[in-house]
């Protein structure tokens, strides 16, 4: 292989626990230079989503060097049912999967990515979930030179990283006037928002959770931002996203009360709204809690610069279409070697019964919405109805 940086191209697979716990400062760098990383690609979301999910022994991290230099990175696991499987760390709780490339040798890493993925996938198809359509996983996909499937998954809704009012100027002119009135009602109540420092992120997290389990209460709350795992993972994951700069956790105050809280995760490319959590008693005061927190995530996405994405995240709910965004429908990338091909058709076969079922579901109960491409590894006639924003 030739490049315009020097060095011998080198591909190797990590399974150590310790030895993926010490790539942070090359991985975060490979981050930042990758075009197309969201913040679910980052060190810190991954490595902290191991210790809470990871099994021992299943851990399958390939990684391609440029000498020294650390030019691409796939992060995934093992796992042996329905079928050997290789996907991603970060599991459904994560709203977006890719690969990690340099920028700068873009082409090279890629294709040591693949001999990388083919090496490590000698018994198992690779089942990649929440691909974007401009993530460099596709071109991978491309290159892929045994068997592949490529399949619809969940729909995500995108706005330009603008500030509201700038939102707010590309809609309807009737909507935009109540769009108006619904922030003057918030700021009419002296709604505080402030933003929680590294050394506050656990109870930032703590409140955030709990007000989140009570607007859902009696609703079908996904059991699983219930878990003591999952706010340990938010925990470790934000406050050192925090630290770098990769998120924010704010609260709401109203009359010194902490009212609202929200999670927002940033890449140089993307935001978005992760997770929030509000008192119901907001509702009883007219309080619009999405046009309040969409404020807020709007100014840190235009802080990122030009060019990039406020994301809505999964899920396509009314309420989203507000805002006029424009739909974006994530992949579903099956990868196997050309002798495994009968396995891959398998797997294929298994989530096009398993979406069949769900969209069975979705049209005798419209509320479930997109909740089954959330929790896609599980069955889906038996998960509850979820929402994060």
């Amino acid at each position: 292989m030739t490049s315009l940086l020097g060095g011998r191209l080198t591909v190797t697979l990590c399974r150590d626990e310790g030895e993926f716990a010490g790539l942070a400062g090359e991985w975060d760098s490979l981050h930042r230079r990758c075009p197309t990383s969201t913040p679910f690609q980052s060190h810190a979301w991954l490595h902290s989503w191991w210790l809470s999910y990871g099994m021992p022994g299943r851990l399958r991290v390939v990684l391609a060097r440029r000498g020294e230099r650390l030019i691409g990175a796939a992060a995934l696991m093992l796992v042996h049912r329905p079928m050997p499987l290789l996907v991603p760390l970060g599991g459904p709780i994560s709203d977006f999967f890719d690969i990690l490339v340099d920028g700068e040798d873009a082409r090279d890493a890629v294709a040591a990515l693949e001999r990388g993925l083919d090496r490590a996938a000698v018994h198992t198809v690779i089942d990649l979930r929440e691909v974007r359509p401009d993530a460099c996983a596709q071109r991978l996909f491309d290159v892929w030179s045994g068997a592949r499937c490529r399949l619809s998954d969940s729909t995500c809704m995108e706005l330009p990283a603008e500030p509201i009012g700038t939102l707010i100027e590309r809609m309807p002119g009737s909507r935009a006037q109540r769009a108006r009135a619904k922030l003057r009602k918030i700021d009419a109540l002296g709604i505080e928002c402030r933003t929680a420092p590294e050394h506050r992120v656990a109870d930032a997290i703590g409140t955030l959770v709990r007000l989140h389990e009570l607007q859902w209460r009696g609703r079908g709350v996904n059991a699983e931002h219930l878990r003591p795992r999952f706010s340990a993972h938010l925990v470790r994951a934000t406050r050192r996203m925090v630290r770098d700069g990769q998120a924010s956790v704010r609260e709401y105050l109203l009359g010194g009360e902490l009212v609202a809280a929200d999670l927002a995760l940033t890449s140089p490319g993307l935001t978005g709204c992760y997770l929030y959590g509000a008192d119901p008693g907001l509702r009883e005061k007219k309080v619009e809690v999405a046009s309040m927190l969409l404020r807020e995530v709007a100014r840190q996405a235009a802080d990122t610069g030009p060019g990039g994405v406020l994301s809505l995240l999964r899920g396509s709910e009314q309420y989203k279409n507000h805002w006029a965004p424009v739909p974006v429908v994530n992949e579903r990338l099956l990868l196997a070697r050309g002798a495994l091909e009968p396995l891959l058709r398998l797997r294929e076969s298994q989530v096009a019964v398993r979406d069949r079922a769900a969209e069975s579901v979705k049209a005798r109960f419209p509320a479930a919405r997109d909740w089954h491409a959330r929790l896609g590894g599980l069955p889906a006639a038996v998960l509850p109805v979820i929402g994060r924003w």
